[in-house]
Formats: structure tokens, C-alpha cells, sequence
């Protein structure tokens, strides 16, 4: 996978200040966190007429939509009815059957260079640490963020940085998967069920996390069943 170079402007890091462990408690993590502040470019995301076939079998077509600087959409709809697959779309994972797709502001980048994606799995290497995971993942997207230690305070996990993440329950593995939203500074989060395995507590620290990356410029789409405690979010619903 390249990197991505060029597209905005690197700002220099500068660190989560965390005056002490939240550990799984997020009650007060808004004031706890002071994350790093900057500026996204003005980029959109144009899809237009997209439509996909999996298995010969048509899932979706005619599918147009904007997503610019600052915006959230939660992309709605029954099981199977190819949230999951629009996402694998624009992320480059799959080709669409038609349509297209193209960045403004940066024309010849690919959207899979200037996002982030969080899936139903959670990528992560399981004999590896939860800090080597982040390391990991910094490394191969570029565009260096927070560090691995702050973007695991950031999720309520400074605890966890050395142990193995197949020792971690499933909501730990989810935090440490969406600490990679942290670690690189990508402006598009592409994110599927995000909230899964997360309990409410854990739900709102996400949804704080979320509204700051919009605050800061950034554009999220997100396929979910539930909400996603973003109140400007406008809905993309597939199917009927």
C-alpha cells in the first residue's frame, strides 16, 4: 500500500495531554483529552450513479451522493442491502459496476490514500501488542498523528499498550482498531458499525472523537443500525 503525500498539509504533532488513566471510565474524558488541533483542506467526496454487483448478483445502483469538509453521513438500510459494500467501494477493496467516484480538491488521489477505514473486523495482529498494532498502522499510512500512547489514552486504554491483543475483550480490541483513527491523519473515516461491541460509555467517547474530527475539517461516513450521536449527521439510506 503507498502512502499518501502531498494532498494537505502536514502539521507538526503535538501530544495528548492526559492527567491521568481513564481506563474503561469516560465520564469526564472530554476534559481529561485535549487533542491535538488542525486543519483539514476543503476536499470532497463526489459518488455519482454508483452501482455494485457481488456474485453476479446486482446489490445497489444509482447511487449518488456528496460528502465535503466538516460532514458526516450515516449511510442506513436492512441487512444485505450493501452498506458494507459501498464502503469496500470506496475504499478500493471492490470495483463498481458503474458510476464514479472522484476526490475535489485533489483530483488524483484515490480515496483509499486519504481515508481510514474501520470495518466489522478489526484488523488487528493478535500476537502483537496493542501499542505494536498502532505502531504498525502509523507506519504503513504515514501522516503521522498522535502517538500510539496518547491515541490509547485518547480511547480510555494507556493500561493495555503492552499486553497481546488476543488477551483483550472484544470491546478493548474495537478501541484499539479505532485508535488508528488517531495515529495517521486521514480526512475521510470510513466506518462500518463502529459502535459495535462498544458499551455506552465507550459509545460516547467515539461519538466525542467523531465531532472533533468534523470540527476540525474532516468527513465521516459511517454505516450503522443505531445512532451515532452526531446530530448534523444527514442520513444516506440504500434500499427501501
Amino acid at each position: 500500500m503507498r502512502r499518501s503525500h502531498g494532498f494537505y498539509r502536514a502539521i507538526p504533532r503535538s501530544p495528548l495531554h492526559v492527567p491521568y488513566e481513564l481506563g474503561d471510565d469516560f465520564d469526564a474524558w472530554e476534559d481529561a483529552l485535549a487533542l491535538p488541533r488542525f486543519s483539514f483542506p476543503e476536499l470532497v467526496l463526489n459518488a455519482e450513479n454508483l452501482s455494485c454487483r457481488r456474485g453476479g448478483r446486482l446489490i445497489f445502483e444509482g447511487l449518488s451522493f456528496r460528502l465535503g469538509h466538516g460532514e458526516a453521513i450515516a449511510l442506513t438500510g436492512r441487512n444485505g442491502a450493501g452498506k458494507s459494500s459501498l464502503i469496500a467501494l470506496l475504499c478500493g477493496r471492490l470495483r463498481p459496476d458503474g458510476g464514479d467516484m472522484r476526490i475535489e480538491g485533489a483530483e488524483d488521489a484515490p480515496l483509499a490514500e486519504l481515508s481510514h477505514l474501520v470495518g466489522h473486523r478489526d484488523g488487528l495482529k493478535v500476537t502483537l501488542t496493542a501499542q505494536e498494532n498502532l505502531v504498525f498502522a502509523q507506519a504503513l499510512l504515514g501522516e503521522p498523528g498522535a502517538s500510539p500512547q496518547d491515541a490509547l489514552s485518547a480511547v480510555g486504554l494507556p493500561h493495555v499498550a503492552g499486553l497481546p491483543v488476543g488477551y483483550l475483550s472484544a470491546g478493548q480490541r474495537r478501541r484499539v482498531a479505532l485508535a488508528r483513527l488517531l495515529v495517521s491523519r486521514r480526512p475521510f473515516w470510513l466506518l462500518d458499525e463502529p459502535m459495535a461491541a462498544l458499551d455506552v460509555a465507550a459509545q460516547a467517547m467515539l461519538a466525542g472523537l467523531m465531532r472533533d474530527h468534523l470540527a476540525q475539517g474532516g468527513a465521516i461516513l459511517a454505516a450503522t443500525h443505531g445512532p451515532l450521536g452526531l446530530e448534523t449527521a444527514r442520513e444516506l439510506r440504500i434500499g427501501p
